[in-house]
């Protein structure tokens, strides 16, 4: 179902559960490619999650997460990968999901000329991945999720999921103390966990 603005408009600690196994479209010059999402991970806002990047408050970089939720939160990670956030809560409050892996559902041709030579599998396994399958660009950053050239369909009931510390996060955001990591046991768009050195215990 096409869910209401409301549906994003809550903690993503919850939100992100509810967000496994929906489908998410991008209709980009060269075509459209969908995955159904099967990893993710919540971000809480200013002064509650030191893993979040708005955990010390407003700026340039991360202004949409202060912005009206269901819209794309994109940033540019270790100057090579995009990564694609939804942003949650309420305007004003700074939350968001992370995209973390998922599977081709539609245009899997177009994805596997976006990622040549590699897997099936690895098209969306991991955000960087999942970006470039998709085709969504940096620039794409605050379009509304629920309008063209976007579509998105969440499932009417949760599936049976997994949860567990971020991965690569670190500091304290890292930790278990921030089981913030959602993922669907067994699929295989599930990315690999990668605790980073720097993460506490």
């Amino acid at each position: 179902m096409t869910p209401e603005r409301a549906f994003f408009e809550q903690d993503p600690v919850r939100l992100a559960p509810l967000l496994l196994g929906a489908v998410l479209s991008y209709a980009a010059p060269d075509g459209e490619v969908a995955i159904r999402l099967s990893e993710l991970e919540a971000y809480r806002g200013v002064g509650e999650d030191p893993g979040s990047h708005a955990f010390r408050g407003r700026t340039p970089r991360n202004a949409v997460m202060f912005g009206e939720p269901g819209h794309l939160y994109a940033y540019f990670s270790y100057g090579m990968h995009v990564c694609l956030n939804i942003v949650a809560r309420r305007a004003g409050t700074s939350a968001g999901v992370l995209m973390r892996g998922a599977t081709v559902v539609r245009g899997l041709e177009l994805a596997r000329h976006r990622r040549s030579g590699v897997a099936d599998r690895d098209l969306a396994r991991g955000p960087g991945r999942l970006s470039r399958a998709l085709g969504v660009p940096l620039d794409a950053g605050g379009s509304d999720l629920l309008a063209p050239p976007f579509s998105l369909q969440v499932l009417e009931a949760p599936l049976h999921h997994a949860h567990g510390p971020r991965t690569g996060v670190s500091g304290d955001g890292g930790g278990a103390a921030y089981p913030w990591r959602f993922w669907l046991p067994g699929d295989e768009g599930v990315s690999p966990y990668r605790r980073h050195r720097l993460a506490a215990e």
